[in-house]
């Protein structure tokens, strides 16, 4: 399967970047601002991927229907736009991967449920924006991962199937939508996993340890 790839697409909060420390910090500002003591870092990295939603009910124990949660995960985006890439950076390993994906000339993108105001921002700020084939939001289609609507998009937009496509991704999420799209799917264990979680339940194809590991499924389409 891996000899027929022609683009890879990533997942962004914990897959492409490292956004846990902005997302974390936003989250404390949040809490300091209601009065409350800051959580500590190694409490907030495992939910980021899980969104706005999993970090104000970590940050302040209300369910989503709860009086107020609402107002405060409207908040949250606020805090974390002002400072969305103060931090933040690729893991290590995932510039000389987009390297040489550029270098073989193979696109890469990536699809994210993060919304569109704060995806193109954030990328932008890492001069990453211009460097992606496509970028999908979670407000680009009207379904979100895990339905594969966002990656179906995504192979349209590269004019490529999905089987041509491999989708790298740290949540159940990701790994479902890649593969009810028809994708090699690849779960990042470098991500925000939380604790008690085991990705090998997932159904990738396979895990992956180091965005080096993700090279490895590259190697026949360059030959």
């Amino acid at each position: 399967m891996s000899a027929a790839l022609r683009a890879v697409l990533f997942d962004l909060d914990g897959t492409l970047l490292d956004t846990a420390p902005d997302m974390a910090a936003a989250l404390n500002r949040l809490r300091r601002e209601q009065g409350l003591a800051d959580l500590p870092f190694e409490r907030v990295r495992p939910q980021v991927s899980n969104g706005a939603r999993a970090l104000v009910q970590l940050g302040f124990g209300l369910s989503e229907d709860a009086p107020g949660f609402e107002r405060l995960r409207q908040r949250f985006l606020q805090l974390y736009h002002e400072g969305v890439c103060l931090e933040t950076r690729p893991f290590p390993g995932i510039e000389e991967l987009l390297l040489r994906l550029e270098a073989l000339r193979l696109p890469w993108g990536v699809v994210t449920n993060k919304p569109g105001w704060l995806t193109l921002p954030l990328l932008q700020a890492l001069q990453l924006a211009q460097r992606a084939a496509v970028i999908v939001s979670g407000d680009t289609t009207l379904r979100r991962k895990p339905h594969p609507d966002p990656l179906l998009y995504a192979c349209r937009a590269l004019g490529l199937g999905p089987a041509s496509c491999v989708y790298v991704g740290d949540a159940a999420r990701d790994v479902e939508a890649a593969l009810r799209a028809g994708m090699l799917a690849l779960a990042a264990t470098f991500g925000y996993i939380p604790e008690g979680e085991d990705p090998a339940s997932w159904g990738a194809h396979e895990l992956v340890t180091h965005p080096d590991a993700i090279w490895q499924h590259i190697v026949p389409a360059a030959a």
